[in-house]
Order: C-alpha cells, then sequence, then structure tokens
C-alpha cells in the first residue's frame, strides 16, 4: 500500500475529528465508541490510533481545532487594543467569548460536548484534565486584567482579583451553558452584555 502524502493524512485525520465531533455531540463521549467513529469517518481503528492514542487524545484534539478562533481573537485584541482601560479589555475578551460561541458553530458544538455531553470516567480522565487547564489559563487571563486595573487605581476597595476573576469566569460559563441548552431562552449576546456590564461595574472605583 502507498504511504499517505501528508495533505491525505491530514484530511484523514480531520475526517476522524469531525465524525467524532459528530457523534460526540448526538450520543455524549462515554456512549460513543472508537469503532463507531473509524465507522462514521469511513476507516478502520487502526487509522484512529495512528492518529490519537486514545479517546481522550482525540478529544483533546478536537478541542484544540476547535479552540483556534478563540485563540486567534485574543491575539487580535492583544495587537489592537488600548491597555488604559484594564476592565475594557477585560470585557472584550468575554463578549469575544460570547460571540464566537454564537458565530462559530463548531467552537459551540464542542463547548456543549465539554460542558454537557461528557461523563468524567478513566477512558477519558484526561478531559478532564484538559478542562481544568483550560479554565485555569482563562482565570489567569481575566485576573491579570483585574491586577492591571488595580493597580492603576481603576478597582474599588476591597476587590481579590481572584475571586474576581472566578467568578467572572463561572458567570460568562453559566451564560453560555444555559443558552446552548436552549437557545431560544435569550440572546446571548444582549443579555451577556449587560450582565458583564452589571458585574465590572460592581468591580469599578466609583
Amino acid at each position: 500500500m502507498a504511504r499517505k502524502t501528508k495533505a491525505e493524512a491530514a484530511a484523514t485525520r480531520d475526517s476522524i475529528l469531525d465524525a467524532a465531533e459528530r457523534l460526540f455531540a448526538e450520543q455524549g463521549v462515554s456512549r460513543t465508541t472508537l469503532q463507531h467513529i473509524a465507522s462514521a469517518a469511513g476507516v478502520t481503528r487502526g487509522a484512529i490510533y495512528w492518529h490519537f492514542l486514545d479517546k481522550g487524545a482525540l478529544f483533546n484534539a478536537m478541542f484544540d481545532r476547535a479552540k483556534m478562533p478563540m485563540d486567534e481573537a485574543m491575539q487580535v485584541l492583544d495587537n489592537q487594543r488600548d491597555v488604559k482601560d484594564p476592565l475594557q479589555c477585560l470585557r472584550d475578551d468575554m463578549m469575544t467569548v460570547l460571540r464566537i460561541v454564537v458565530e462559530d458553530e463548531k467552537a459551540r458544538r464542542v463547548f456543549e460536548i465539554a460542558t454537557l455531553k461528557t461523563e468524567f470516567i478513566d477512558e477519558v480522565d484526561s478531559v478532564r484534565a484538559r478542562r481544568r487547564e483550560s479554565i485555569g489559563l482563562w482565570q489567569d487571563r481575566m485576573e491579570g486584567h483585574l491586577k492591571q486595573a488595580q493597580e492603576k487605581g481603576l478597582l474599588r476597595a476591597g476587590v481579590e482579583t481572584l475571586a474576581a476573576a472566578q467568578g467572572g469566569w463561572i458567570m460568562v460559563d453559566g451564560l453560555i451553558r444555559n443558552w446552548i441548552f436552549e437557545p431560544t431562552m435569550f440572546d446571548l449576546m444582549t443579555l451577556g452584555g449587560t450582565v458583564i456590564d452589571t458585574y465590572l461595574d460592581g468591580l469599578r472605583a466609583a
């Protein structure tokens, strides 16, 4: 059998990730086997193992692919914005997360899988670790803005930046979870903007 080109190997990898993403969303992570994914992708289980160590590694690769638009958007923000008001920078970050969930179907589906369709069993324990790492990175980024605001005297007295960052992430996460669960319940960007502004108004020095 002829060796696959890099392009062919990449296409096979993407087809596996597409199939996994679709099946995880439809039936959950724990109920989806590698054989299910192989059949849906039109490949053998051996092809899956050639690209991914196990289901957890496959999930993490799917997560990495889906979060690329988020990473790119944050890089654009970092390159363009004026940091005179770190609280505005924090608002930009939070609203960008909501916007990408609304506009990018793949990012939205993977967020749904990670939050609503994953049982953290031993088979995919690395998924739990990956989600913990992702949350930690977001909270660190948010706390960085809050610390800058504190240094500039923009935070009201007594604000603990770590607690404020954790609370901010929980708020964004909750908005997204509830919107994904029932998108007709509210407009994520409109309500999200109101909730985020209320949160930031409570942190800002008078």
